[in-house]
């Protein structure tokens, strides 16, 4: 039965398909600016500081990118929430088209600014814009496939999409023009509008749609104690995933030097496209790892302790190798990648009336947690060193994420056609 035509047509489908395109394009949108943070900011302030900062420019790349990382997740913290009660007010296909519409003309208008103001501002526009791609794409995927085929259907929206960073490395790589590559990214987006003409709306959302329900309230998720608790602990299974991608990938070229590599990346392009082959190929082994335990829980036990164990070897058994190094990020990047997991566990775990609002907000606010990353580094490193805040902050983060896996409920063979709050299947 696995092997038949029917099974693949229904993994394959154009809601499918439109999805991961879509969260490729995302990714690719989502990473570019860690690739092109030295390259774009050294050109702008090499036309913007005064000649006597000039030989300060290393340290206000640095701290500039940071503030412009910030801006960008600002940006998908609030266009989750926006962009998540639009997807149960209003639809999901809705919040698709309107998200890469946004994050497409921003991303035209990054490849011109001239100041870092301007950046910083389209980096938030651009966040905002992403924000709604992933949630809405994964919840109308989980909506319409049946619970047997669902798990497969959200890897390949993950591992597809994941693909994009590959492509935004090999771009930047290749071009070596960050603003062609800002034009590159909305040109890709504009094109998949076109791809989206044909896909239809969810049944079960369709079905809701007439009814008198509430939909998408967003302060529901803080109503009551046990629904907040699976609402953060949802949130919080994925935070080692943006600790690695931030603080360890992002950041290798300051991260490695005060490691004590010799020979360390002076870019973050090449780390960042390794670590998203990893990625690529974790998701598609996290959510297979999925369906053949019948378990979102035992896979997530697995990738995440999975990634603390290649953390540890990351910060414990540094050499003054490149090669070494890029191992060691394909790794953290392997066990690192079970996105698709998270993603399904979102959806699954909340009723039709709030499952868009939850499956768009729970990225987001994961992927806002980096501010919070940020600023937590930026205190803890002048008084224990970069080195050590690191592993603070990592540690306290992996025991968060263990923890949330505990206390969720397992969602495999859990039946989606539900209201939230009263427990009732739709007919």
């Amino acid at each position: 039965m696995k092997h038949s035509s029917g099974y693949y047509t229904s993994i394959f489908n154009k809601v499918v398909i439109v999805a991961a395109l879509g969260y490729f394009v995302d990714i690719y949108d989502l990473v570019l600016f860690g690739m092109e943070r030295v390259a774009s900011l050294k050109d702008i302030l090499s036309h913007t500081l005064p000649p006597e900062e000039l030989a300060n420019m290393d340290k206000y790349v640095e701290e500039i990118g940071t503030k412009l990382l910030n801006w960008q997740m600002f940006g998908m913290l609030i266009g989750g929430i926006v962009w998540g009660i639009l997807a149960d007010k209003k639809g999901r296909l809705s919040v698709l088209f309107g998200s890469i519409i946004t994050y497409s003309i921003a991303n035209v208008l990054n490849g011109m600014v001239q100041d870092t103001t301007s950046y910083a501002l389209l980096r938030f526009i651009s966040g905002f814009g992403l924000a709604g791609e992933l949630g809405a794409g994964i919840t109308l995927v989980s909506e319409t496939m049946p619970k047997e085929t669902r798990g497969i259907g959200t890897t390949m929206v993950a591992t597809i999409g994941l693909l994009g960073a590959v492509f935004a490395g090999l771009t930047t790589y290749y071009i070596n023009n960050w603003r062609m590559s800002y034009y590159i990214g909305g040109a890709l987006g504009f094109l998949l509008l076109i791809l989206r003409i044909g896909v239809y709306e969810s049944g079960m959302y369709s079905q809701l749609k007439s009814s008198k329900t509430q939909k998408g309230n967003f302060l529901y998720l803080f109503s009551h104690p046990n629904v907040l608790l699976k609402y953060l602990s949802v949130i919080i299974i994925a935070l080692p995933v943006w600790y690695v991608t931030y603080m360890l990938i992002q950041f290798a070229p300051e991260m490695t030097k005060a490691l004590g590599m010799h020979n360390y990346p002076k870019e973050a392009r090449i780390p960042i496209m390794v670590e998203y082959m990893g990625v690529s190929l974790g998701d598609l082994s996290s959510g297979f790892l999925s369906q053949k335990l019948r378990s979102r829980k035992k896979a997530l036990y697995i990738f995440i302790l999975g990634t603390m164990l290649a953390t540890f070897v990351y910060f414990a058994f540094v050499q003054d190798s490149l090669l070494w190094f890029y191992s060691i990020v394909f790794v953290l990047g392997y066990f690192a990648g079970y996105w698709a997991v998270f993603m399904a566990t979102a959806a699954e775990s909340f009723g039709t009336n709030i499952r868009g609002t939850v499956a768009t907000t729970a990225p987001n606010f994961v992927r806002g947690s980096v501010p919070l990353m940020s600023i937590s580094h930026l205190y803890l490193k002048d008084i224990v060193g970069t080195v050590n805040s690191a592993i603070i902050i990592g540690i306290i983060i992996f025991a968060l994420a263990l923890w949330s896996v505990y206390k969720l409920d397992e969602t495999f063979h859990k039946e989606l056609n539900y209201i939230e709050g009263e427990e009732e299947v739709i007919p």
